[in-house]
């Protein structure tokens, strides 16, 4: 059980990690405004945090 909320507490986390690195290139003008992404933004986040997800899990 303990494992089981590690893995999710990862998973959530790598979420929220992109999902702020979207937000901070957003702010800064490389992604279109919010008027343009809308829920892609999410929707993006949940793309790229997944590989990123696998990718560190391996060394904690």
């Amino acid at each position: 059980m303990n494992n089981y909320r590690k893995e999710l507490w990862l998973l959530l986390s790598a979420f929220g990690i992109m999902f702020a690195i979207l937000s901070f290139t957003q702010e800064s003008g490389i992604l279109p405004g919010a008027d343009t992404m809308m829920h892609w933004k999410g929707i993006l986040a949940i793309i790229t945090g997944i590989p990123l997800y696998f990718f560190c899990r391996k060394s904690l």
